[in-house]
């Protein structure tokens, strides 16, 4: 790792900066998981439910555009990945479990559980990203099962194009970093 001078980091300085992100991406994490727990969703429950989705999605999309950005241009653009992803990541989860506990209080059939919960919802959404699939839990309406199937989908979208986009803005960040270098001997 160097710097826009071109000089190299100790490994003190790198130790610094690696865990200044970490605990930013690990702060960015806790913020949005109690934002999910202590928003009001009872209140977009007279909503229908496509329109908070289709909101979230494109506050999602924001979110990464910007910090795609900010990947390409910081002078330490797989520090900044990190802490980009610590950010898009989760939202998108949240997003997810949001929808599924809006869509069970609105219909408690939809799903296989009685009474599904914030955590209930959460817990779903990572199963089913990480696509382990208990099966403790299930989508029973034909609404829920389109949802999921929906968030399937886009799971392989995050999973495929999203993280390499990604990667390819560090990639863009680092070329950029080695030009201003070069320029500057």
């Amino acid at each position: 790792m160097t710097t826009a001078t071109g000089r190299a980091l100790s490994p003190a300085q790198r130790r610094r900066r690696l865990s200044l992100a970490l605990l930013r991406a690990a702060v960015s994490t806790a913020v949005l998981v109690a934002l999910y727990y202590l928003l009001p969703l009872d209140l977009v429950f007279d909503v229908p439910l496509w329109l908070p989705l289709v909101v979230g999605l494109l506050i999602l999309v924001t979110v990464a555009t910007f910090q795609l950005k900010r990947v390409a241009q910081s002078r330490h653009p797989a520090l900044r990945a990190v802490e980009a992803l610590a950010g898009t990541a989760p939202l998108f989860l949240l997003l997810f479990a949001a929808t599924y506990f809006v869509m069970a209080s609105q219909d408690p059939a939809s799903f296989t559980a009685d009474n599904l919960t914030r955590t209930d919802a959460l817990y779903f959404t990572v199963t089913v990203f990480a696509t382990v699939g208990f099966g403790d839990i299930s989508a029973a309406s034909q609404a829920a099962r389109l949802m999921v199937t929906a968030q399937m989908i886009l799971d392989l979208i995050v999973l495929g194009l999203g993280i390499r986009v990604f990667i390819g803005a560090v990639e863009e960040g680092r070329r950029r970093q080695e030009t201003t270098t070069e320029d500057d001997s």
